[in-house]
């Protein structure tokens, strides 16, 4: 359960600080239909960039932004990618939800604020005396920071020094302080270590969204939502919600496979993980290349008794069909070839390298399972390629120039050769030996409560059942937070 004991004080302080900086806080209830936003608000949202640190956008943590860089609306409809047959190689429809247009360009802004605003809204937090720290293996430091400069707080992000530049330009103009861990993506403990540094200033408040229940309370609410919309508003007589499949990151996402599995039962949950660390397939460990997942660990937060299947990835495969995607000569083999057109070229650009191992995910699955054209998967693509730009450039000069040759090539060997190799369906005592794994990060290193950690495997009502239903509880928080700033009415 998320804690929301108010305390007085200090959310007095929030709520001055909160109307000093024109920050009026969206409810959960408003992410899921935005159409339900005031039309104050939504009028304007019409001239703030996407992008923009401007409080306003807040109110654009929603899956159903308009596709704009500027004075974007909302519609019915997710922003989605649906991968023909021709480039997927199974019958199966493959629906992608793109993170791209969310501000910051990835859906961790949404899981950062799940993990945020119940502090700031009880006064757990004070704006004016503590600092939010974000330990990340990339994007959601980027998301912490971004909420933290709208919400008027300040910002430690902690990440591998191994991410891409990208990350790291962005992050020296929002962040109040930056700091670079040893290692890649999978070098967790690392970033955990250096939190533990950080908790020695009382200053220091820790969000490690690989055991802030905000993360999964967002992501069942919000984009678990989304995902059942987004099917219901496309699919076709006949078909059916067959299977779900995301990378863990921090596993914030899989809870939207939770949501998806209370509304339809029949539905097979993946869990991804890269080849080059097979954490949950083998408990094995090594650095990898997929950027925005990480590794070494089980994250308190993944509710693994509801995880049907691992599947692993390849990251060359990942970083293969980055540039086939991105690059002049693979889109012309993808429109010559393929006959794909245009816009969902365009859209191809939508998938970050973790959104790209995600695909991958679903058609390993389609395979294993042997799912007709009656069938449908769904994932969520964390970011887009424009995270990504250095990195296509590190591959052409390792590689050399793309080519008309190599983009068959890659198409071939890493998405039409994709095999049903390095994954597992798990039974009930596959998936109580992942959340053993657990102990060893989380009771050992961590000073977790292995009272809680039985809970979480044994106690689903008094757990995640619990955490998912606190939207309410928490929206009714921040109704009262707006009310008391005044600045809603003011609109």
């Amino acid at each position: 359960m998320i804690d929301l004991t108010i305390r007085r004080d200090s959310l007095d302080r929030n709520i001055k600080k909160a109307r000093e900086n024109n920050v009026i806080i969206p409810t959960i209830a408003q992410m899921q239909e935005p159409e339900s936003i005031p039309g104050a608000i939504r009028d304007k949202l019409k001239n703030v960039g996407l992008w923009d640190v401007n409080p306003l956008n807040l109110f654009r943590i929603t899956w159903k932004n308009e596709a704009k860089e500027f004075g974007g609306g909302y519609q019915a409809v997710p922003n989605y990618v649906e991968l023909p047959s021709s480039l997927t190689g199974v019958p199966c429809r493959i629906l992608a939800m793109a993170g791209k247009w969310f501000p910051t360009g990835c859906h961790k802004v949404g899981a950062s604020f799940g993990c945020l605003a119940p502090r700031l809204v009880t006064g757990q937090f004070d704006a004016t005396y503590h600092h939010a720290v974000w330990p990340s293996t990339g994007n959601y430091c980027r998301g912490g920071a971004f909420n933290s400069k709208l919400l008027a707080c300040d910002s430690v992000a902690i990440l591998p020094a191994e991410m891409s530049k990208e990350r790291f330009e962005w992050l020296s103009q929002i962040a109040g302080q930056v700091i670079a861990t040893p290692g890649c993506e999978s070098n967790v403990k690392e970033i955990f270590d250096k939190t533990w540094e950080l908790k020695q200033d009382p200053t220091m408040m820790i969000f490690n969204q690989f055991e802030e229940m905000g993360n999964p309370l967002w992501h069942y609410n919000v984009t678990g939502t989304a995902l059942a919309d987004l099917y219901e508003a496309v699919k076709r007589p006949g078909d059916r919600l067959a299977g779900a499949c995301f990378t863990s990151g921090s596993a914030g996402t899989m809870s939207a496979g939770d949501l998806l599995k209370d509304r339809y039962p029949h539905v097979k949950l993946a869990v991804g993980e890269a080849l080059q660390c097979p954490t949950i397939l083998e408990n094995g460990f090594g650095g990898h290349r997929i950027e925005g997942i990480g590794d070494k660990h089980i994250p308190w937060i993944h509710n693994v008794k509801n995880t049907d299947m691992v599947i692993d990835i390849d990251d060359e495969d990942s970083q293969r069909l980055l540039r086939l995607f991105n690059t002049s000569d693979g889109q012309k083999y993808l429109k010559e070839e393929l006959g794909l057109s245009d816009e969902l070229l365009e859209k191809l650009t939508w998938m970050g390298i973790s959104g790209i191992a995600n695909v991958l995910c679903c058609i390993k699955m389609a395979k294993y399972y042997e799912l007709t054209e009656r069938d449908v998967v769904v994932t969520v693509l964390t970011d887009s390629a424009v995270m990504y730009q250095s990195r296509i450039e590190e591959l052409n000069q390792m590689h050399g120039a793309y080519n008309l040759q190599e983009a068959a090539l890659d198409h071939n060997l890493h998405i039409l050769g994709l095999k049903t190799d390095n994954m597992a369906e798990l039974n009930y005592w596959d998936r109580k030996r992942v959340h053993n794994l657990k102990y060893y990060t989380w009771v050992e290193q961590q000073a977790r409560d292995v009272k809680d950690l039985n809970a979480l495997w044994y106690d689903t009502e008094g757990t995640w059942d619990a955490v998912h239903q606190q939207a309410k509880d928490l929206d009714e928080l921040i109704n009262e937070f707006n009310d008391a700033t005044g600045l809603l009415k003011a609109l």
